[in-house]
């Protein structure tokens, strides 16, 4: 299905307001605005290459195919890969990798708590480390480890996302991809009230994407910033489907997301512009 046809079908679409409220329009009333898409990107996560007892194999070659399909239709400027790309053997990271190079466009990984190497392994195999950030087009993101060698559940770091927040303060937006859900929404959660208290006072936080919780694939709100679950695209467990988000940056900065599962489209969000950090 394409987007015409999704915008002229599917069910209405939830609205974000800047003051926290949240409201439903149809979805021809959002699609009627001839607003062009600026900057597309794809989210995926928990493939757990490797794990025994599933289709891993098939699920990597599915879903890869899946998103370089979509870049071929509307050109994707990245991918972030939001976590649990093995499944606990350290030895399937190259092999993950060889397979995640087959994406036709620029992809960023984070890791999770089944990805049970230590940094200077990761460093050696994605040539990034476990906090890291990088701007395209002037969108900014910021992806953080929430997780160690010992498949701990962790939050975020404080003081590098900190200081990642303020030098970008002025950036039109930021994406932020963590794989723990830092919310205690699900029983896999961690609760992690001091992250959400500093994300709060930056307003050009336009998302924050979790993986790790395969059966989620909606949204969540917390202090009016939108937390993003994309399914999962392997695993033993989760969603009935395999699954991954779109993300799209329209010209007048409005968002919209949604799922692909992986070829038709599900809870479809559009995310308003949140008051800019003055100077």
């Amino acid at each position: 299905m394409d987007r015409r046809s999704f915008i002229k079908n599917s069910a209405p679409v939830l609205l974000l307001l800047t003051n926290g409220k949240m409201l439903y329009r149809s979805a021809l009333s959002i699609g009627s605005t001839h607003n062009k898409v600026k900057f597309r990107f794809a989210v995926a996560s928990d493939g757990h290459f490797g794990q025994p007892k599933t289709s891993w194999e098939s699920d990597y070659t599915n879903i890869i195919q899946h998103i370089n399909t979509q870049h071929k239709k509307n050109k994707l400027k990245a991918c972030i890969v939001n976590g649990d790309i093995i499944h606990n053997d350290p030895a399937m990271l190259p092999l993950a990798k060889q397979q995640l190079d087959q994406l036709k466009m620029p992809y960023y990984v984070t890791q999770g708590n089944h990805d049970m190497v230590n940094e200077e392994v990761w460093k050696n195999t994605w040539n990034m480390p476990f906090n890291h950030s990088f701007v395209v087009d002037k969108q900014v993101f910021l992806l953080a480890t929430t997780s160690n060698e010992k498949g701990e559940y962790l939050c975020p770091d404080l003081d590098w996302m900190r200081a990642q927040l303020e030098k970008y303060k002025h950036a039109p937006n930021i994406f932020i991809a963590i794989h723990i859900t830092p919310v205690k929404w699900t029983d896999n959660a961690k609760d992690c009230p001091e992250f959400i208290s500093l994300l709060k006072d930056y307003k050009n936080v336009r998302a924050v994407f979790n993986g790790h919780d395969h059966d989620q694939d909606d949204m969540k709100e917390k202090e009016g910033i939108p937390f993003l679950f994309d399914s999962h695209i392997g695993g033993s467990w989760g969603t009935t489907y395999k699954g991954f988000r779109m993300v799209e940056v329209m010209q007048d900065n409005t968002i919209a997301t949604y799922i692909l599962n992986p070829e038709v489209k599900l809870n479809e969000h559009v995310l308003p512009v949140r008051e800019l950090v003055s100077s």
